[in-house]
């Protein structure tokens, strides 16, 4: 590990999409930063975890301000990332006729609201589907990204500016410090230490409250779910081709790019286990939710469910499971939508904690992070 520096304008704990891009922020803004990351590796948890998918506001229809903002995020993120983008294959979107919460005719609707492009889709694209079990079939213009592509441009990106990038560096506690706002006291491997820094951006997503506790500072009231994302092998009739079914406790299967494959989701089978950050019981449930612990693939489930709509899924063939813990604020359990934490702590001044419900989202969050520093 490179010389841990002394001390730092800005210390940004966790180096997912979301600490990187906010580091390169800070650093451009001509503040020292140090981005310390605790596994080997950038960019190799929930960035990397998660269905790749650039939202280009069609998942939200019961969230139609998380649906403007997604569909505003899309073309700059296709500005900044695109050689990460993949675009070369037709998104489809199937609205179920039953048990959906929007109707064809209503999600058409949405659409042309927040001005997101709709068609019908092609007859031969149609015919794939099983008529009793959709409504109706349409093309949309969505992308996904390649997690790997994207890491190597994020880090590049912080570098370029300046940032100190050390993973393999965990960050056990703050306090209030001696020349600067707050002290960080650090491990790596063998070797511990401490440095300061008037402000500490804490990215860490669903570990987002575990300094706070060992720091003995209020923590923050989260909802956690182990999720399973099923890697897979489209049958024929998908290649070159991206499903999703809405809206309700649908699923979905687009390309991942990252590992030549698809990812299959589903919104009743991806979650194993929900707790809230604040449950009693809720340090006992995170750990018997970790990854590796022996838990049954979901898989078969979720297949089981999407050949009802397509039946052509019965030939995907499974390959692995991405496992993740996902973290949303509880105003987002009721409509779906992905509001962002940007929280100043009264009781440790300069340290902000930062929470987004998209990889996109890191735009709004980047804008009221720059707010609240140059307002202090």
């Amino acid at each position: 590990m490179p010389d841990f520096p002394t001390d730092g304008d800005v210390l940004v704990i966790g180096g997912g999409f979301y600490g990187l891009r906010l580091a390169a922020m800070t650093a451009g803004a001509g503040q020292s930063t140090i981005v310390c990351e605790r596994d080997a590796h950038f960019l190799a948890r929930a960035s990397f975890n998660n269905q790749a998918r650039v939202h280009g506001g069609y998942h939200y229809p019961r969230s139609v301000l998380t649906a403007m903002r997604a569909r505003q995020h899309y073309v700059r993120f296709h500005q900044e990332f695109g050689d990460a983008i993949v675009a070369d294959f037709r998104h489809v979107y199937a609205i179920a006729r039953n048990q959906s919460k929007v109707r064809a005719s209503e999600f058409a609707e949405f659409c042309r609201r927040i001005d997101a492009p709709l068609v019908p889709a092609p007859r031969e694209i149609g015919d794939l589907f099983e008529t009793e079990a959709v409504e109706q079939v349409f093309l949309a213009e969505e992308s996904v990204f390649n997690a790997h592509v994207l890491a190597d441009q994020a880090i590049r990106h912080a570098l370029d500016r300046g940032v100190r990038c050390l993973p393999g560096v965990e960050v056990v506690a703050l306090e209030p410090g001696s020349v600067r706002r707050l002290r960080v006291h650090w491990r790596a491997g063998t070797q511990s230490g401490s440095v300061e820094s008037d402000w500490i951006v804490n990215a860490t997503y669903a570990a987002l409250n575990d300094v706070l506790v060992s720091s003995r500072l209020k923590t923050i009231s989260l909802i956690h779910e182990l999720t399973e994302i099923a890697i897979v092998r489209p049958p024929a009739t998908m290649r070159g081709m991206g499903v999703t079914v809405m809206d309700g406790p649908f699923w979905s299967c687009v390309p991942f790019p990252a590992l030549g494959a698809y990812s299959l989701t589903h919104v009743r089978y991806t979650p194993h286990v929900r707790w809230r950050s604040d449950d009693l019981d809720a340090l006992a449930i995170a750990r018997d939710a970790a990854p590796g612990t022996g838990r049954a693939s979901h898989m078969p489930l979720m297949q089981r469910d999407a050949e009802r709509f397509l039946p052509s899924m019965r030939d995907a063939r499974y390959v692995r499971s991405l496992w993740e813990t996902k973290t949303i604020l509880p105003r987002s359990d009721g409509d779906d939508s992905r509001p962002i934490l940007v929280r100043r702590h009264e009781d440790a001044p300069g340290l902000v904690s930062v929470l987004g419900g998209k990889i996109d989202s890191v735009y709004d969050v980047e804008d009221e992070l720059r707010d609240l520093i140059r307002a202090c």
